[in-house]
């Protein structure tokens, strides 16, 4: 599910579902306020249906609203959206903050559920949560377990370097664990004693059995730094086993991120629009899998290219105060990984890109910083990216020429 801003009529009743994991408040307000319904509810299909079938008994006209748009929240909106009912979203820290403006300061669910029911009665910017497309909801697990393991890779190079550095700071200090050979190297080796009695060529061959890249300048590389300590330090043994076992759990990740790399290609090549999106220069399978999964694909829903950016919070919002004019801050709702996905693609087009380039040059010409310079490209590209989306037609440089009669 995606939510988007929209312009909708004005309910007759208001129902507030505070989100649990095993059960689920609802609370039905009126116009005025007035509490119609109460009650908490198990979190099963024939609850769930029974308590939208007694909320549809008090009028057809309503509006549904939650503080959760995935996990524990996904079966009741799945049932809403075949029941075709209208879905607002708030985020837990727009009811926390909305909570302190209604009387006590006691929190419960029923409270909340209210507080989520009332704040959707009296706004009118609550994004509605529309539902995906089968290949958009696939891209989005498949990134976002990407991500997560990417995350689990730099924590264990972390730890992994940690510990390296507790026995042989050398080494620590010469190795890119960011790399594949490195990593590789310490399932074998670990220690400075260990490296001087196999030698560089025996290291080298033991590299070179296993496809590593430039084994000899790795294998000469290790040697040197074991030879500037000779000192074992206690604890060596346990804490070489320790770097193994970190070593192969690095690989490990490394070898299922790539199983996903290659299912996320696979399935965003059957998405309709797969080859528009990456003909864009900078607009890889995997960030082209990032924006379908952000956006849902279809960017009709978003009515204009500016709403698009203002969901990717590259379309800057004013923050006057006083004397203080023309300032211009990054909204504070906004899509954090279309975010990633639009500056990640501007950094890579600038390689490949001579519109890119040039776009960006002019903006470092008028003072702005590199990071301001690629949100202005960024920016710039989220108008491309739709005007090919919406004419359905790949990226060219320029205009092509028409056939003279």
């Amino acid at each position: 599910m995606h939510d988007e801003l929209a312009e909708v009529a004005v309910p007759e009743i208001w129902a507030g579902v505070d989100i649990g994991k095993t059960h689920h408040h609802c609370v039905v307000i009126n116009a005025e306020g007035e509490r119609l319904l109460s009650r908490r509810t198990l979190n099963e299909e024939t609850e769930l249906l029974a308590l939208i079938g007694d909320v549809l008994a008090l009028s057809d006209d309503v509006l549904w609203a939650v503080d959760l748009n995935h996990g524990g929240a996904a079966l009741l909106i799945g049932l809403l959206t075949v029941h075709s009912q209208p879905i607002a979203y708030l985020t837990g820290l727009a009811v926390h903050r909305a909570s302190a403006t209604y009387r006590g300061e006691g929190k419960t669910d029923a409270k909340d559920a209210f507080v989520i029911a009332d704040q959707a009665r009296v706004r009118r910017d609550l994004g509605l949560l529309r539902p995906s497309d089968e290949i958009a909801t696939d891209l989005r697990t498949l990134t976002t377990r990407r991500l997560d393991l990417v995350f689990d890779r730099t924590r264990q190079i972390n730890r992994l370097r940690a510990q390296l550095l507790e026995i042989f700071p050398a080494l620590e200090g010469t190795l890119d664990l960011t790399n594949k050979g490195p990593i590789m190297l310490l399932t074998g080796y670990q220690t400075p004693a260990a490296i001087r009695r196999a030698g560089a060529k025996r290291i080298e061959t033991w590299l070179k059995n296993r496809k590593v890249k430039c084994a000899a300048a790795l294998a000469r590389t290790v040697v040197e730094a074991a030879q500037a300590q000779h000192t074992a330090l206690p604890g060596e043994q346990l804490a070489a086993a320790m770097v193994v076992r970190l070593a192969k759990a690095v690989m490990a990740l490394e070898e299922e991120i790539v199983e996903l790399d290659a299912l996320i290609e696979a399935r965003f090549r059957e998405h309709p629009y797969a080859e528009v999106i990456r003909s864009l220069p900078g607009m890889g399978a995997r960030l082209g899998a990032g924006f379908i999964a952000a956006t849902g694909g279809d960017l009709a829903v978003f009515g204009s290219a500016d709403r698009l950016a203002g969901f990717a919070g590259l379309a800057p919002q004013p923050r006057d105060s006083g004397r203080v004019s023309g300032n211009l801050r990054r909204p504070r709702r906004y899509h954090r990984g279309l975010l990633r996905t639009m500056y990640l693609s501007a950094m890579a087009s600038l390689k490949s890109c001579p519109a890119s380039k040039a776009y960006y040059q002019r903006k470092r010409n008028e003072g702005k910083g590199h990071k301001q310079a690629l949100i202005a490209l960024a920016r710039r590209r989220v108008n491309v990216l739709w005007a090919m989306i919406r004419d359905r037609e790949c990226y060219h440089a320029s205009p092509p020429v028409a056939a003279s009669a």
